[in-house]
């Protein structure tokens, strides 16, 4: 064995749909050199050491379809390019990246595999890809591998660049209703729908979250002026500006008092039930440290709460809970807070972690803490008696799901709030005893009213029920009957699509609909070229699907963008394929030959929705044997009324589209509409003229229309004139 190593040669992002799967993959082209000559069962102890590097390769089905199915493969004898494939899946799996499809397949050059995996983040399936390579190598050559530090390496990129989850949760709730998501930005700016019915958020902030009611939500002596205005109970106070007036201000409202900043959030720089003058001046320095405005408040006796309010309506309510150590006369507070409290797997410092660490989460001021502690006497040093109790946190953690005890009258109070302060999803802050009474019968009050609530402590609480939010808010953005889609119409094939894209788009203009098309000829909107470049790459079809004012989108798919990027959209109203030409072949992807290109081309098919149309070329035999594999109807068009497969197809009742001398005849059922062909078309291709007439036929564009349309529509040379 000469040359025993595994080479990557080159690396392609599939953004959308693909030849392998309707997700983003990430696919490897891997030359095995000569490992080739020696599969898996053919390298002592190789089985041993893959194994004793990831023992959880055994939940691999792999083909054989039951666990251990890989394992199995793996004692016949498999190649390298499929155990990287499957080394791959499973680093991403344990870097908490759930990856489960994969493919390796061998091209026409020896030794040279395309190894595709399931990319849910670009970023780390490439690097998870490297580490497979040098994983592999490492149990053929029986060399060390740190795979805990390889997976660790991977959860760091992951957690850089993965939504937060509250961004998460409200795109896997819009993904379960087939509402699609394209990520706006690095952070977690997320357009769910395409086009004009398209919404954003931004964490639990909507398109709807007006600036100003969030600029209100951050001045909290302003918020209680609305809200008592309203009616709902808020504890009176005033804004200060120095430790002095703070004092003054508590004396007058009368201790217990809270002391906070004016526009802070997070309940970070809060101190509450203070009785004490230094107590009032050590908070206010603490408030003052996260805003230049103080406020000093009534302290209202009870609970903290979290309510969510999305559109009006509660969805979710949450309780905080104190911190306390018991002591055991010989450790010392940071000892018993370690051992009592932060061992807790509960806690973390990553957002997965529904409890904060304290006094080591490195997010966290500890000030508070360190202030609560002097006010009993102790420090982090302090050694407490056997049995004696320690406040730790006060105010810290609502995370204990409460949502069934919530009185109406409680949460009638906080939806009035996020109305009065104009906000559509809000965090509404409830101190009360009984949450579960009416506020009438109790001294509760709203204490703060939250834009761009976190949801993670209702996603995952410390206790009690997890609550469906991010259902609650899509639900809020969509109705009932919405997708956020619109119609989209793709071209694929080897000849003719650009003139067919044009064509269809030009309809759906004289349709009334704003229309976006990406095609070799540019990129346009509403008929006007605002690209002159060939525009049928994903980057410019993702800019259609982007617009605010696109109603309807057409785009070109090439057989190398396929290839090289995937589909620029999930699903599609109409997938034409004009035609798969015999000399149509891309040797630099290795597609030799009409059979795989026709592999390539039903990219197309497969990715028509359920309720949609594949219109197909009758004519050509690979075309119509993509028949099969639309989910949706099959529309056959053909140059003559006498092709094999449009006359078979008509006769079990299929629509169909034919050409007739001069006119085009559509044909559904029993019923047939002919449309007189203007002259200046009969000079289009037949194929486009036809594919393109079915299509408007399929999105219920009518005849008459069609026929204006025809005779309206320009050459694509006159349209780059225009």
């Amino acid at each position: 064995m000469n040359n025993k190593t595994i080479d990557i040669l080159d690396v392609l992002h599939l953004r959308g749909p693909n030849i392998w799967t309707y997700r983003p993959a990430l696919e490897a082209w891997v030359d095995i050199n000569d490992l080739e000559d020696f599969p898996s069962n053919t390298i002592p102890g190789f089985y041993e050491r893959l194994t004793a590097f990831l023992p959880t390769l055994i939940e691999h089905h792999c083909g054989v379809g039951e666990r251990g199915g890989f394992l199995m493969r793996l004692r016949e004898g498999t190649w390298p390019g499929h155990i990287m494939e499957h080394v791959m899946i499973e680093l991403q799996n344990l870097a908490g990246m759930q990856s489960g499809f994969g493919k390796a397949r061998e091209t026409c050059k020896r030794g040279v595999y395309k190894v595709v995996v399931r990319a849910r983040h670009e970023e780390v399936s490439r690097a998870a890809l490297v580490a497979a390579r040098d994983l592999v190598m490492a149990a053929i050559e029986d060399k060390p591998f740190d795979v805990q530090g390889t997976v660790d390496h991977l959860r760091d990129i992951l957690e850089s660049v993965a939504l937060g989850p509250s961004t998460a949760a409200i795109v896997e709730a819009a993904a379960e209703r087939k509402i699609p998501s394209i990520r706006l930005s690095s952070g977690n700016l997320v357009q769910l729908g395409y086009g004009a019915r398209q919404r954003r958020i931004w964490t639990a902030e909507t398109d709807e979250t007006s600036a100003i009611a969030e600029t209100i939500s951050r001045d909290k002596e302003l918020t209680k002026t609305l809200l008592q205005s309203c009616g709902v109970p808020v504890p009176e106070g005033s804004i200060v500006d120095t430790a002095n007036a703070a004092w003054e201000a508590a004396q007058d409202i009368g201790l217990p008092v809270v002391v906070k900043p004016l526009d802070g959030n997070h309940g970070r720089g809060v101190s509450i039930n203070l009785n004490t003058e230094a107590e009032v001046r050590a908070a206010f320095e603490l408030a003052e440290h996260e805003s230049s405005d103080v406020i000093v408040e009534r302290f209202v006796r009870g609970d903290e709460h979290r309510l969510l309010i999305v559109g009006g309506k509660l969805v979710a309510a949450a309780r905080g809970e104190e911190a306390w150590i018991t002591g055991d006369g010989k450790s010392t507070v940071m000892q018993l807070i370690e051992s009592q409290l932060n061992s807790d797997p509960r806690r973390g410092s990553s957002e997965a972690h529904p409890l904060n660490l304290i006094l080591t989460d490195p997010d966290d001021d500890p000030r508070p803490v360190l202030l609560q502690l002097e006010r009993q006497g102790f420090t982090t040093e302090s050694v407490p008696k056997d049995g004696e109790r320690v406040l730790v946190q006060r105010n810290g953690n609502v995370s204990c799901d409460v949502t069934e005890l919530v009185h109406p009258s409680v949460a009638k109070a906080a939806a009035l709030a996020a109305e009065v302060v104009g906000l559509d999803i809000a965090g509404v802050d409830l101190v009360i005893e009984d949450i579960a009474r009416p506020l009438s019968e109790q001294s509760g009050a709203i204490v703060e009213v939250n834009a761009g609530p976190g949801l993670n402590m209702h996603l995952k609480p410390a206790d009690g029920e997890a609550r469906p939010v991010g259902k609650a808010i899509v639900d809020h953005l969509f109705k009932e009957d919405e997708n956020g889609r619109i119609p989209i119409v793709g071209v694929t094939g080897s000849n003719d699509t650009t003139l067919t894209a044009r064509l269809v788009a030009w309809l759906l203009h004289l349709q009334g609909s704003y229309v976006g098309l990406a095609c070799r000829d540019g990129l346009f909107f509403r008929q006007r070229q605002v690209h002159n470049r060939p525009s049928d790459n994903w980057e410019r079809k993702r800019q259609v699907l982007l617009n605010r004012m696109v109603e309807a989108a057409v785009f070109e798919n090439g057989a190398k963008t396929i290839l090289s990027e995937g589909l620029a959209y999930d699903w599609c109203d109409v997938g034409i394929v004009t035609d798969i030409a015999e000399d149509d072949i891309l040797p630099s992807f290795y597609v030799n030959d009409a059979d795989q290109m026709s592999r390539v081309i039903r990219t197309q098919v497969d990715v028509v929705l359920p309720s949609g149309t594949a219109v197909l070329n009758a004519d050509d035999a690979r075309v119509a044997d993509l028949a099969p594999l639309c989910d949706g109807n099959v529309l056959f068009f053909g140059t003559s009324a006498q092709s094999p497969v449009l006359a078979a197809y008509r006769a079990e009742g299929g629509n169909v589209v034919y050409l007739d001398g001069d006119e085009v005849v559509l044909v559904l059922g029993e019923e047939q509409t002919r449309i007189v062909l203007p002259e200046a078309t009969l000079e289009l291709k037949p194929v486009a003229l036809l594919a393109a007439i079915a299509a408007a036929w399929a999105l219920g564009i009518s005849s008459d229309l069609i026929r204006a349309g025809l005779d309206t529509f320009m050459q694509p040379a006159d349209h780059l004139a225009a």
